[in-house]
This record gives structure tokens, sequence and C-alpha cells, in this order.
């Protein structure tokens, strides 16, 4: 019971506590003691109770737990301190180690002993605990006193281990421990007095180490170099440093050896970037880019010599299509061109692929490149290469892919590659719509006189160019060939008509194609004074059609006719595959030998432009099925033809082509009038949502929207609000002409 239990008073029970604390102090010294048994263990842990559960004024708790921590100060004093003065250095943090491995088991032995004290009375009291106390002690006496050496001593190991001599790692972690424990939860104590001295000698080692590289080692030697420190510094972390410091201690090397030297890295005068992509040093580009990406605002600097690097290599390669074109200047000027056109496009894909395959592989992907890379192309893909437009060259680069007989002999597979390549070419050209408008010319070429290679290929670019450029862009096109879809079962049905009564067939074979007016480019109605063959066959191709379609009006393009007929010569008969109005000069020699160019115009009603072109191609050409008074390679109004009886060749079958007609300011006044309608309808749906709007907002507006297809002149969207202001879309504010309103 507890009144019976004898009184124990503070000197007689700390007396009896004092021995138990010299014995575990004999023991942590390795004085051959022996540990405690279970028997002392109670008796000192009963003392501690008892005297803090004896009555007032016989209660010890707090003198107890003052004398808890004057135990520790006593034997730091007395033991720690002295053998941790007497070494320095690497000694000095081993003594430290063992000291402070000690210094824990005692903390959790006398914490044991004074139990009770926890439980009770500094709960009650909401005091530090018994083991706190302990590590403070520690804190405050031995801590405060050797941090400076030991923090030094721990430094210096970095710095050998930094030359390269081989340290106790497992010594440093332990030292550092003990930085990090003192901060008794936080890491103030790790941060303050340990990091930001080892931050600062970090900055001073590698910025020597820079200074001397920077003047001794190429551009890629030193990235080589700096790759390996910030290596070396990660795996420091993983060794002994505590985890928090990794990015903090990384960037110290990133700001001493990277950014301080970017300038002079990569403007290196034989081994910069520039030179690194002129000599195509991939792994050293990869390596670049890893480590610039580190540091804030490293990539913009790569980007920007990476961007002129591809433009002065793109440059060059106009230069060189100038030159080219220059040598060809004998050659026939088309053929000068197509050549141009083949070898230029194709330079440029081979560019795009191996920059592309740069900014995919070196560069990761990242999207400052890619916009470098844009920004490059688009530099010199929208210069003017042998007087044409890169926009008509891609046109006339397709049409040569796709076309039968093509120069480039590419599997099925190589060519949809290619013209993958060319449509994303595409997206750099800023006339997209003068290329469409090209592409759509030459589509209709290839479609109508069948010279297209492949159906799929056809529908696959048409494909690629809707997705790249949106549906607007291809609809015309996609109903060219759906046309063409229509046009032959449309045959189909008007040979079944025909099979159905013997008597509508007309004495010759002939085909017709119905094409849809809006898909179509503008083809010019040309008078002509069919030849009899002929008449019967479109009177009843017309009864056919009527009586299918009632509503329907069909216009005759005869410059667009294909004739195959037979020339009968001295020596043998010929097959002929020309035009229509070709056949119908030709024709009118079956009465007459010899005729004169006002007769022929006469009886075919020919403009003269097309009677010239005709008529030189038959009578000046590489075939002369006609004889010309007088022989020269001009064609005037008073000249006389006549029937070459004795042409001859050695083919059985022979194509007659007709001079090349340059359409090129054609296309560009259709595109410059189909863009003046895009503008009127960007300015017309801006005012509508927004009503009222200034002059500069407008513009601006209007751009905005149409810069996907082409660029906008200023001065011709100023004439177009204009032209609307006096169709009575748009009207100027009353008190400031610079703003409009819509007029619904």
């Amino acid at each position: 019971m507890m009144g019976d239990r004898k009184i124990i008073n503070l000197e007689d029970g700390w007396d009896f506590m004092q021995k138990g604390i010299t014995k575990l102090r004999a023991i942590l010294e390795d004085d051959g003691q022996e540990p405690f048994t279970p028997e002392e263990y109670i008796n000192l842990y009963t003392t501690i109770y008892n005297m803090c559960t004896q009555k007032p004024p016989h209660d010890f708790s707090q003198q107890l737990y003052e004398r808890y921590r004057e135990a520790f100060n006593a034997y730091i004093i007395s033991d720690v301190l002295p053998a941790l003065r007497e070494k320095q250095g690497e000694y000095m943090l081993k003594e430290l180690v063992k000291r402070w491995d000690n210094h824990k088991i005692m903390v959790r032995w006398l914490s044991r002993f004074f139990n009770y004290l926890d439980r009770y009375y500094i709960q009650r009291h909401n005091l530090a605990q018994l083991k706190d106390v302990g590590m403070l002690c520690f804190r405050d006496l031995v801590y405060s006193e050797l941090k400076k050496n030991v923090k030094d001593a721990v430094l210096a190991l970095v710095d050998k281990e930094r030359d390269g001599e081989q340290i106790d790692r497992a010594l440093v972690k332990n030292i550092l421990g003990i930085f990090v424990e003192m901060g008794m939860g936080g890491m103030e104590a790790y941060e303050q007095d340990f990091e930001a001295h080892l931050l600062t000698n970090t900055a001073a080692f590698y910025s020597r180490k820079a200074s001397v590289w920077i003047d001794e080692d190429s551009c890629p030697d030193y990235l080589v170099k700096a790759e390996d420190c910030l290596r070396r510094e990660k795996e420091r972390v993983g060794h002994y440093l505590h985890a928090s410091s990794e990015t903090k201690l990384l960037k110290e090397v990133e700001k001493e050896v990277l950014a301080a030297y970017e300038t002079q890295l990569l403007e290196k005068e034989h081994s910069g970037c520039a030179v690194l992509l002129r000599d195509d040093k991939t792994e050293d580009l990869a390596r670049m880019f890893r480590l610039f990406k580190r540091i804030p605002a490293g990539l913009p600097p790569v980007a920007d010599i990476f961007k002129k690097h591809v433009e002065k290599e793109g440059v060059t390669l106009v230069k060189q299509a100038e030159d080219a074109e220059g040598a060809k200047k004998e050659a026939p000027k088309d053929k000068a061109a197509q050549g141009t056109e083949q070898v230029f496009v194709r330079s440029i894909i081979q560019l795009h692929d191996k920059y592309l395959h740069y900014v995919m592989d070196c560069f990761s992907n990242d999207s400052l490149f890619h916009r470098a890379l844009k920004e490059a192309f688009e530099v010199f893909c929208n210069k003017v290469v042998t007087g044409n437009t890169s926009a008509e060259l891609l046109a006339l680069f397709c049409n040569k892919l796709l076309q039968k007989g093509s120069s480039e002999k590419l599997s099925d597979e190589e060519v949809e590659m290619t013209l993958e390549k060319v449509v994303k070419l595409l997206a750099y050209i800023s006339d997209k719509d003068l290329f469409g408008e090209f592409y759509r010319k030459q589509l209709s070429r290839r479609l109508l006189f069948d010279r297209s290679a492949n159906d799929d290929h056809e529908r696959s670019i048409l494909t690629k160019l809707k997705t790249q450029c949106g549906a607007q862009f291809t609809s015309k096109m996609e109903g060219m060939v759906t046309d063409l879809q229509i046009a032959k079962d449309n045959q189909k049905e008007f040979e079944k008509w025909l099979d159905d009564d013997e008597t509508r067939r007309p004495k010759m074979e002939f085909a017709v194609t119905v094409l849809t007016t809006g898909f179509w480019p503008t083809y010019q109605f040309t008078e002509l004074a069919l030849p009899e063959e002929c008449v019967g066959c479109i009177t009843t191709f017309k009864e056919f059609y009527d009586k299918k379609l009632q509503h329907r009006k069909l216009t005759w393009i005869y410059g667009l006719g294909q004739v195959t007929m037979k020339g009968n010569f001295a020596s043998k008969p010929i097959e002929l595959n020309i035009n229509l109005f070709q056949a119908a000069i030709l024709l009118l020699f079956n009465e007459q030998e010899t005729l004169k160019y006002t007769e022929i115009r006469e009886r075919l009603g020919l403009p003269d432009e097309d009677m010239a072109r005709n008529l030189h191609s038959l009578s000046c050409a590489k075939y002369k099925l006609l004889l010309k008074e007088p022989e020269n390679k001009s064609i005037n109004q008073d000249d006389v033809f006549t029937y070459n009886e004795k042409f001859t060749d050695r083919m059985r079958r022979i194509k007659i082509p007709l001079p090349q007609i340059n359409d090129k300011k054609k296309v560009q006044e259709d595109v410059d009038k189909d863009r003046r309608y895009a503008i009127d309808a960007a300015i017309v749906r801006t005012m509508k949502s927004r009503k009222v709007l200034p002059h500069q907002q407008l513009v601006l507006e209007v751009v905005q929207q149409l810069t996907k297809m082409f660029k906008p002149d200023f001065k011709i969207i100023k004439k177009r609000i204009e032209d609307l202001i006096s169709r009575d879309y748009l009207e100027r504010d009353k008190d400031n002409p610079n703003v409009f309103k819509y007029m619904a």
C-alpha cells in the first residue's frame, strides 16, 4: 500500500540513480562493464517511479527532470567534448559518429529509466520529452561548438572526391545524418549549417573548372565534361547527401558550367552549334539539347541557331535551282522549268526529312524546335524560284508524280510517302489557295485526258490535303473525281441505250464526259462548225441526255475533245491521236488537197488564235501532216496548206501535241478573284457578329481569318471595305470615319 512505502529523499534517490548512470557511461566508454540485468533495470525504473509518486513535498518530478538534463551535460563535458577536441579532420568525424551513436544509446536507456516522467509530469506541464532533452543537450554543447569544423572537414572530403580521390562515403553519410537529426524534425540545421556552404563551395569549384575548360576544350568535349559533372553530382546525392539537396546542387553546377558560358559554347568558332549542325553531329547536338534544356532560357539560343542554319541551307537550294535554271537557258522553257521543279522540290523534301529527324531525335520533339523548323522553311518556301512560286512548283511536282509515264519510278508505298511529305511542305507555303488552283488545273488534265497513273493515289492526296487545309479546300477537287466516276456510269447507260436500238448508233464510236460546271476550271467555249461525222454523234447524245435529265443544259467544250482517226498516206496508214480542232482541219483535206488559211477559217469558224496553234502543230512542228507555203515557222493569214501525201513515221500510231500555253497568268487572275470574294466574306462575317469595329481591328480580324489560305494584302482589304460601303453592307460612323458599322 502507498501509506506503508518508505519515503525516498532527493539526494538518496539520486545517489542510487547516479550509480546506474555511471555504469551506463562505463558501458559506453567500453570499460568492460557488464550490461544491465533486468533486476538493475527494474530497480532504477522503480526508484524514479517512487520519487515521482510520493506526496508533496516529496514529489521530486521537477528536480529529477532537471537532473536528467544535468546528467547528459556532465557526461558530454567530461567525456565527449575532450575526446572530440583532441582530433582533427577525418579522425574527428569518426569520433563524432561514435560519440553520437553512444549518445543516442544513452538517451534511449535514460529515457527508459525516467519513463514515468514522460508519461505524466512532462505531459501535464507541457515540457520537452526526455528523448528531445537528450538530443538538445548534444546539440547545444557538441553540435554548436563543432559544426563549423565538421562542415569544413566534410567539404574537404567532397572536394577530394571531386578531384578523383576515394573517400569514406559511409562516414560522410553518417555525419550528414547528424546535421539532419539536429534539426529535430526540420531541415533548418542541415540547410543552414551545411547545405548552404556546400552550394557555395560547389559553385566556386565548378566556376574554376569551367573557366579552364572553356579555353582548352571544344564545345562537344566541354559538354561531355559538363554532363559527366552533373551525373557525378547526382550520384553524390545518392551516396551521402540528403535527397532534398539534389535539385539545388545540380542548379549550381548548371549555373556555373552551362549558363555562364552558353553563348561562348554555342558560338565557338570551330565546334559551336552551327558547326555541329553543318557536320551532322547528332549525338553532340542531342547532348547540347539535354544540357541547355536544364537552364532557364537555355534552349531559345540553340533553336535560333538551328533556325538560321536550316534557313541558310534552304536559301542555298533556291540559289542552286536558280543557277541550274541559268545553265538550261538553251533548253525549251517548259522542260527547263519542270526539271528544276523536280530537283528543287525533291531537295526541299530531303532537307525537311533531315531536319525533322533532328527535331524528333536530337531535340526530343520539342515544340520550340518545331516552331524554328517551321519559321525557317516559311522563309525559303515562299521565295520565287526560277520565276515560279513555290506553290506552283509543288503543284507541278505532284502532277509529275501522279501522271502516267512519270520519270520517277517509285513503288506505291514510296509515292504515298512522297505525297505525305509534299502535303507537310504545303503547311509552310502562305499562298495555299494558289497551290490549290494550280493543282486543280493539273488534276483536271489528268482526269480528262486519262493521264492519271493511279486513282488510289489521287484520292489519297485529296484526303491528306483535306486534313491539312480543310474540307473547303478540296471540295471542288473531290467533285471532279466524283464527276469522272459518274461520267463512266453515264457512258455505260448511253451504250446500253444505243444497244437497245441499233438505228440510233452513229457511224463512229464516241464517248461523252459530262462535267459539273462548279467543280472544274473555267473552260472557254469556242464556236466550231463541226464535221458532219461529229454532228450526228452530238445529236444522238443530246437526245439520250434530254430524256434522262430534262432540265439540264449541255455546253459542249470542243477544245477538250480528243479524236483518234486514220491518215491514209502513200507509204502506210498511220493512226493519229489529235484534238477535235486538229481533226476538223484535217477532214477538210478529204475534199480538197490545198486550202488557204482564210478558207479553213471560214469553213470552221475558229478564232485566229486557235487557228494558228492548231495549224502550227500540223505543219510546223515534229509531224508535218500538212505542207505550208511559204515554208517558215510562223502562221500567217496568207499561208496556203497542202495535204502531205508523202508523210511517214516509223510508228504506226502518233500523238500530235499542241504548243503549250502558259496559263499561269489565268490561274493568278482566278486566284485574285477568289481572294476578293474571300475577303468580302470575311469582312461581312466579322462585322455581322461585331456590329461596330474600328478600321485597324477589322483589318486584323480579317487577316487572322484568312491567313490559313493566303496572306491578304492590307491595301486590297481597304479597297474591299470601300466597295462594301458603296454596296451598303457597311457604313462609316458619322463622328469617327475610322469606325465602321454593319448595315443589316
